[in-house]
């Protein structure tokens, strides 16, 4: 047993992360969500650390119920990775030209497509159910209907903050794609609606924090938001496999002959249904990936640190869970205080990549060092390859 357990409420809180060394702050979050009332049972990875609501790197497991701001703003962010049959050497001296396309194609921080993508151009790019995906639209919450003109031109769009599009190689010298976004704009304006609307109901008017709000079943509310929340989780897994598969078409066009595996693909910050000690509950995994067993996931560091693609040991003590990544270990406008240009040049060495102001705050310094955090999580996950960044586009 690798966890430490702490008796912090109504169920004991499960750990793969040293208590003292997890900051005070994230701790209340944590006692917090042990004590509601509707709580089956917490698990905590070792990227934990402060967060809304919530802690990011926590794992919840609900009766009947569940909260939006665990699940946070950026509804069904996650990881899609492929492994091309390129290798190293075949690659150019400079990637500067290739980080160029790359960031031609795909628009980052709060760019947009003009219009919206043309899917069927894509080569081989599943097209069939997307009338479909696109027609739920109309059923999501009222206060969003506006944006559907805004959505269908963010889909297949970076964000900026810790979102990121790279080009890596492996141990073996294989290249590979690595995305991570979420549902952009669309998902946070649904998650800020239905935490307004969880925070007025009145079972939750007694919470320690009102951040924690829920919706409980067989409501109105909840249903509402189980319809929102499932199509944004949705919208989600198709704006990185539309962003793959941009990339895909840039590489096929720059070189010659590269092709691609199955892609793998993880949420990690989404709401699941899950059945544990024979109780059907909703997992919310905020900063953390599923990792039943056999099931492929993606644990990434930072800019320069490194990525790792993880095959899960289906865990039960963990809700089948592992970390979404490093974790940061300090706030972004900390780092700003802390590190200046040259640390950011000198820790993104020989990664082609931005180095300016506007990045600063993603310093691989600003995370938790990716291999104590693997090392905290060996009963959860094995490794299937480890990749070190070569190309890495931010917004």
């Amino acid at each position: 047993m690798s966890y430490s357990t702490v008796t912090a409420g109504r169920v004991p809180v499960r750990m793969w992360a040293d208590p003292a060394t997890v900051e005070e702050q994230a701790m209340g979050q944590l006692r917090n969500v042990a004590n509601l009332p509707w709580v089956h049972g917490v698990a905590v990875m070792p990227d934990v650390h402060y967060g809304k609501g919530a802690t990011v790197g926590s794992v919840i497991a609900m009766r009947q119920a569940v909260s939006p701001s665990a699940v946070g703003v950026d509804i069904g962010c996650g990881m899609t990775a492929v492994r091309t049959s390129w290798t190293t050497d075949r690659l150019p001296d400079s990637l500067r030209h290739l980080r160029s396309k790359l960031e031609e194609a795909v628009p980052v921080g709060y760019h947009a497509h003009k219009r919206p993508v043309n899917i069927g151009r894509l080569h081989g790019f599943a097209t069939s159910d997307w009338a479909r995906f696109w027609a739920g639209f109309d059923d999501l919450a009222p206060a969003v209907r506006h944006r559907r003109d805004r959505a269908e031109v963010q889909m297949g769009t970076l964000g900026g903050g810790n979102h990121f599009l790279e080009v890596c190689a492996d141990d073996e010298g294989r290249v590979w794609v690595v995305l991570h976004s979420g549902s952009r704009n669309i998902g946070k304006e649904l998650a800020e609606h239905h935490i307004e609307q969880a925070m007025r109901l009145p079972h939750n008017q007694d919470l320690p924090d009102r951040d924690l709000a829920v919706f409980v079943s067989g409501t109105p509310q909840m249903d509402a938001y189980r319809r929102d929340l499932f199509w944004a989780q949705d919208y989600a897994r198709r704006n990185r496999a539309l962003m793959l598969a941009l990339v895909c078409d840039v590489l096929r066009r720059q070189l010659r002959g590269i092709t691609f595996d199955e892609p793998i693909s993880c949420h990690h910050n989404y709401v699941a249904e899950e059945t544990y000690d024979g109780v059907d509950v909703l997992v919310t995994r905020k900063g953390a990936i599923r990792a039943g067993r056999g099931e492929l996931g993606i644990i990434p560091g930072s800019m320069a640190t490194g990525t790792y693609i993880v095959r899960g040991k289906g865990n039960p003590e963990a809700f089948n869970s592992a970390s979404h990544g490093a974790g940061r270990r300090m706030s972004r406008a900390k780092a700003k205080r802390t590190f200046s240009l040259e640390d950011l040049a000198a820790q993104t060495a020989g990664v082609e990549c931005r180095k300016d102001a506007g990045v600063i705050d993603e310093i691989p310094g600003a995370y938790k060092d990716l291999e104590s955090v693997m090392a905290a999580q060996t009963d959860l996950v094995e490794v299937v390859a480890h990749l070190r960044q070569l190309i890495c586009v931010k917004g």
